[in-house]
């Protein structure tokens, strides 16, 4: 009987459901869509793994406490030999010296256009050979002599090549140019990488400039296991090596996919802050159902139902709404993570929907979290309609408002609002980054749900004070809509929520990275001297020929070029430290402007010399004049002296430890110094810096690679870059921000159906249409402003205390968007007027006798 009485009020109220279905239906479909297209990207990458992966493959080993190569690095190689040794081994079936480098830079000399992706996606160049699964020639043929090159078919068609094309690969060892001999079709779906192939002996010649493997990839004959065959290889080749199973080779390429489970995790993050918006719908339309069906219940309770029953009729109701809108939602997300897919493919990930990945994850996941919410949404109105009296209900009163509920609701949101705003102040004061971000944390959630109990208060003046110049400027209709908007003020708190929690996200978001990009400006006019930077995009290193193309620019004063070495230093308390040192010419201090502390950027880079970071010199108590010892491996030792100490709180130095080429260069041969990262410039006296720009991309032209910038240019690619992560998050709080708004057109239409009556009266007495559809836009724009008020004063405080932690981390300039803000409140207005636009058009309408005949 329950089930069916619970059946019969669902659909009996279907209509009025739909909104707070409409919202569990996006956030779930956020949900199962981040799921399926995070479950494809890595089934897509474990696939490629899967298929490169060989029985063990043996590669040098890495220094220790190494990330990786670094631009400019010397490659890594093993010597030809070791095929032979390793092949010799009992239970190899063969052993396959491989040529594999990412430092290479494919262009097309015709157009002098870049080949391949200038970003995120590798461009991996090598030597062919038949026996690798990947890739297979599907028109033309392999590479055979010096002037042959084989490409992968996906970034021939997106390049416009084909056979008999020309590519040029740019190396460190200059230019050389090849003839596309044949296309190369990769056998599973290519996520984006760019591949291009020579024969052995020209890849050893021209990437890796002498006759070595970068790997020897060996296949078993399946009498040992994998493990066996590696601890063969470890015994023949000895130290120096490393040698990683087939499933090893995996784990490596897993991890490096870490960017993946970034944005799954950092999606569903922004779908748990809709699941929450969405919340506060369901309340909303539950609290105002339960409160139009008082005698309803008030007669289930006098023919016998308890308590407890009325409950689970409630949550019955709501448990429908979950595992319809859960299923819906499942549906829509399938069809959100193919919108994702061709999204990336505009990226240059190339992932494919027909091999979309669901598993039973996405479906358990998709279920529980909108049964879940939504259960646990009703579960307050479930309680209250449980609380109706009998009699109560009979006379059709309403849920009365108690006194002391209210006492106590002002209490606990004035502590927890209080406390959230004492931690706020605590984190703004904090001494380290790590501390003020805990903080900051916890003052965000308890400063959130403080202002989330106290909103129903807060409305009562906030929505009066905002409502007040209506009455003056639309007469009757605006003072029906001050006091429409204050009648429950426990459900335009609920509705103003939702909105506010969306826009203390976008505003708190706005302020940091306004203050990341005013930060980073004003770090650039601080420190900056040179004119002009060159650096690559693709994060590969600045070959010889570059450097030469750059000197014979007319117009430069001096040329500053920028390296990178590992070095363990070792103070005078004994400690060492692994760290990475910039190297460069002595004009690097011309170029820049070091934030001194003690000592002088000159000495530093005098022979001999180094800076050192100011954290780094208090923990190990160094003074200018103290000595170092730098140790860069293979027996190169020298002792330096600390001529600068640098002064914390600028990105660009923070960290980072500076010495001369002319010191290092004491005891590594110039020769073997790493390759060049970056070019400084600084135009010539009375040179004009914007020809000189221009003369200087025309030296450059023929490498697409590069990135060419005077100062201003530099700041607008910081700007471009904090616009797409600032456009990114809005696009993510765009879902949360719908959900509000339903979340307010469903209180309003919801409203104009409890209010029926009402209404008829008023047009009865002389209300005309459209006074009546003015007076519920009103209250409408009345109740988002509410919202929109407390999310700007929420955000602004939780952006100036997100800036005041990061002010040691660099972001040391507050700058408030006003204009953002502004736009912002204009906005709320707006999404106001469209919000009230369906339920002013249906109160319009309703018949005036058939609306006061409503029970």
């Amino acid at each position: 009987m329950l089930l069916k009485t619970s059946l019969r009020s669902f659909f009996a109220h279907k209509g009025r459901m739909a909104l707070s279905l409409i919202a569990v239906v996006l956030s779930v479909a956020f949900v199962s869509g981040t799921l399926v297209f995070s479950n494809t990207a890595t089934s897509t990458f474990d696939k490629l793994f899967a298929t490169t992966a060989t029985d063990i493959s043996v590669r040098p080993a890495m220094p220790e406490g190494a990330d990786g190569e670094r631009p400019g690095d010397e490659l890594r190689t093993v010597p030809v030999g070791l095929e032979k040794t390793i092949a010799a081994q009992p239970g190899v079936k063969s052993a396959r010296g491989d040529v594999t480098v990412q430092n290479a830079v494919l262009v097309n000399p015709v157009t002098n256009k870049a080949v391949g992706p200038t970003s995120g996606a590798p461009t991996i160049t090598g030597s062919w050979s038949n026996d690798q699964s990947m890739l297979k020639i599907t028109s033309g043929a392999a590479p055979a002599g010096p002037s042959q090159i084989v490409l992968d078919a996906d970034t021939a068609k997106k390049a416009g090549l084909g056979l008999g094309s020309k590519l040029r690969v740019i190396v460190q060892s200059g230019n050389h140019d090849f003839t596309i001999s044949g296309i190369a079709t990769f056998q599973t779906t290519n996520p984006g990488a760019a591949l291009a192939f020579l024969d052995l002996p020209t890849a050893q010649r021209d990437l890796l400039g002498k006759e070595a493997f970068s790997t020897v990839e060996v296949t078993g004959d399946g009498s040992r296991t994998n493990d066996q065959l590696k601890a063969a290889a470890l015994a023949a080749v000895g130290s120096g090596y490393q040698v990683l199973t087939a499933e090893e080779q995996k784990a490596e390429g897993k991890s490096q996919m870490g960017f993946l489970d970034f944005m799954k995790y950092a999606m569903l993050g922004f779908a748990g802050i809709s699941l929450l918006v969405g919340g506060f719908l369901i309340i909303n339309t539950f609290s105002m159902l339960v409160a139009q069906r008082t005698r309803e219940i008030g007669l289930m309770r006098a023919i016998g139902s308890s308590r407890s029953q009325v409950n689970r009729s409630v949550l019955i109701e709501a448990l429908f709404l979950g595992v319809l809108g859960s299923t819906l939602g499942l549906l829509a997300g399938i069809g959100l993570a193919i919108g994702l897919i061709q999204l990336m493919k505009a990226t240059g990930m190339n992932l494919s929907s027909a091999d979309l990945e669901i598993g039973a994850s996405v479906p358990i996941a998709s279920y529980a979290v909108g049964i879940v919410i939504t259960v646990l949404a009703a579960w307050i109105p479930a309680r209250r309609a449980s609380r109706i009296s009998p009699m109560a209900a009979l006379r059709d009163h309403g849920t009365p408002t108690e006194a002391k509920a209210n006492r106590v609701r002002a209490v606990i949101g004035l502590v927890l609002a209080a406390g959230g705003t004492a931690l706020l102040f605590a984190a703004a004061g904090a001494s380290s980054a790590g501390t003020g971000g805990q903080l900051l944390g916890a003052g965000v959630f308890l400063s959130l749900v403080g202002l989330v109990v106290l909103g129903p208060l807060l409305s009562t003046w906030m929505v009066g004070a905002l409502g007040a110049v209506l009455p003056a400027l639309f007469g009757p209709a605006g003072r029906l809509a001050q006091r429409n908007a204050t009648r429950n003020p426990r459900r335009t708190g609920a509705t103003a929520a939702a909105l506010m929690i969306g826009l203390a996200l976008v505003t708190g978001a706005s302020v940091v990275t306004s203050s990341m990009v005013s930060s980073a400006n004003e770090q650039i006019d601080s420190s900056v001297g040179a004119d002009y930077i060159v650096q690559s995009r693709q994060g590969t290193a600045l070959t010889p020929a570059i450097v030469a193309a750059a000197r014979s620019t007319p117009g430069l004063k001096h040329l500053t070029l920028q390296k990178s070495i590992d070095a363990v230093l070792t103070t005078p308390d004994g400690t060492q430290s692994k760290k990475e040192l910039t190297i460069a010419a002595n004009t690097f201090t011309q170029d820049f402007k070091f934030p001194v502390e003690s000592g002088s950027a000159e000495a530093a880079f005098a022979v001999g010399g180094i800076a050192v970071d100011g954290k780094f010199a208090k923990e190990h108590g160094l003074k200018v004049g103290d000595r170092i010892k730098a140790d860069y491996e293979q027996g190169r030792i020298q002792e330096l002296t600390v001529g600068e100490i640098s002064k914390p709180g600028s990105e660009l130095f923070d960290g980072n430890f500076f010495t001369s080429i002319d010191t290092v260069s004491q005891v590594i041969p110039t020769a073997d110094l790493p390759a060049d990262q970056a070019i400084f410039a600084v135009a010539a006296d009375g040179a004009d810096p914007a020809r000189t720009l221009a003369a200087l991309e025309d030296s450059l032209k023929e490498y697409p690679q590069l990135m060419i910038k005077d100062r201003a240019g530099y700041k607008e690619i910081i700007q471009t870059q904090v616009n797409s992560l600032l456009y990114m998050v809005y696009g993510l709080l765009g879902l949360a921000i719908v959900v509000a708004v339903l979340g307010v057109v469903n209180t309003l239409a919801l409203s104009v159906v409890e209010r029926t009556r009402e209404i008829g009266l008023l047009r009865a007495i002389g209300l005309s249409r459209r006074q009546l559809r003015r007076m519920i836009r009103l209250e409408s724009v009345v109740i988002a402003l509410f919202g929109a008020l407390l999310g700007t004063g929420l955000g602004l405080a939780w952006g100036v205390t997100s800036q005041q932690v990061l002010s040691g981390q660099g972001l040391n300039l507050l700058t408030v968007p006003v204009g953002t803000i502004v736009a912002i409140l204009l906005a709320s207005a707006v999404i106001g007027l469209l919000a009230a636009l369906l339920p002013a058009f249906r109160a319009g309408r309703m018949n005036v006798l058939a609306a006061i005949a409503t029970d």
